[in-house]
């Protein structure tokens, strides 16, 4: 059993009431508290020791990430995050130092993004350091996007570049919060994600809630000079096309828009952000699955991204 067969067994009978608009299955829940103008996103995420991070890691890159993973999924559904709480996790021999580090990690990146973090909770786990975050945000009602809504037809985007997270990139990554929200301003984006598991993985998220297909472009799947170095220094490495479909933990921002948009939409980007990449990789499809064309034709990807317990 892997990570979605235990998500899809857990959340097939869970208690709901009236203020639930979106449940289990996109990258926040959005919750209608009563407010005529905006819905409350709710999201929670948890990085381990052994799993997001080493031994040794700077700890202010962990609190970083621990902070940024829920940040880059409220900028998923194009949200604004508000205020957080925060769960440690710490073994019987941690060194406050070393702990205080990684709040000043989760601090900064929490004040550029005006979000508040307002308590939470401590506790012993014997072996390991675990954080947990749980982060409260909103968004105007009619502009939360959701994973459900790319149609046939629709380009498909991606921002950033993708793979060889590990170099680096995966502490030290900046949200696409500020993006997503002008995204929502200024376009009709159909869905979203963001890149947590990999693009081959987290594409088939969008499909599947969408009940479409993908067709991807090789050629235009934008690869971190990181992934084209580790494959060159490393005879073992994957290939570059691969480490950009599989490696995760690049946190950009996946989604799509109706075609006509697709110039539009890359001419006003580069005006607004001229330093942050923005590559349309394909389009979607009527026929579910993903197929792939490069120069010897169109074939079926059967990469798939990162799943916990598999």
């Amino acid at each position: 059993m892997n990570e979605f067969d235990l998500i899809r067994r857990l959340t097939r009978s869970l208690p709901t009431n009236k203020s639930v608009v979106v449940g289990p299955g996109d990258d926040c829940a959005l919750l209608d508290m009563g407010l005529p103008e905006r819905l409350l996103l709710f999201k929670t995420d948890a990085v381990v020791e052994g799993v997001h991070f080493k031994a040794g890691t700077p700890p202010e890159k962990i609190g970083h990430k621990a902070l940024g993973r829920c940040l880059s999924d409220v900028a998923a559904m194009a949200g604004t995050p508000s205020a957080v709480l925060v769960t440690l996790a710490l073994p019987p021999t941690f060194e406050a130092s070393v702990i205080e580090a990684m709040y000043d990690g989760m601090s900064a990146l929490a004040r550029r993004h005006d979000v508040a973090i307002v308590g939470g909770e401590t506790t012993t786990n014997p072996e390991r350091i675990v954080i947990s975050v749980a982060l409260l945000g909103w968004v105007a009602r009619g502009k939360g996007i959701l994973r459900s809504g790319a149609e046939a037809g629709d380009a498909i985007f991606v921002t950033g570049e993708l793979g060889g997270s590990l170099a680096g990139k995966h502490l030290e990554f900046e949200p696409r919060v500020a993006e997503a929200v002008w995204l929502a301003r200024h376009f009709q984006v159909h869905s979203m994600i963001d890149i947590s598991d990999g693009l081959a993985g987290d594409l088939r998220h969008i499909l599947k809630a969408s009940r479409v297909g993908a067709e991807l472009l090789a050629a235009s799947i934008p690869i971190s000079l990181e992934a084209r170095r580790k494959a060159k220094a490393e005879s073992a490495a994957k290939p570059p096309l691969l480490a950009a479909l599989t490696d995760g933990e690049d946190f950009e921002l996946l989604f799509t828009v109706a075609s006509r948009d697709a110039v539009p939409l890359l001419d006003a980007w580069k005006k607004q952000f001229p330093k942050i990449p923005l590559g349309c990789i394909g389009k979607i499809t009527a026929s579910e699955g993903i197929t792939i064309r490069d120069k010897q034709g169109v074939r079926p990807l059967t990469a798939h991204g990162y799943e916990h317990f598999s």
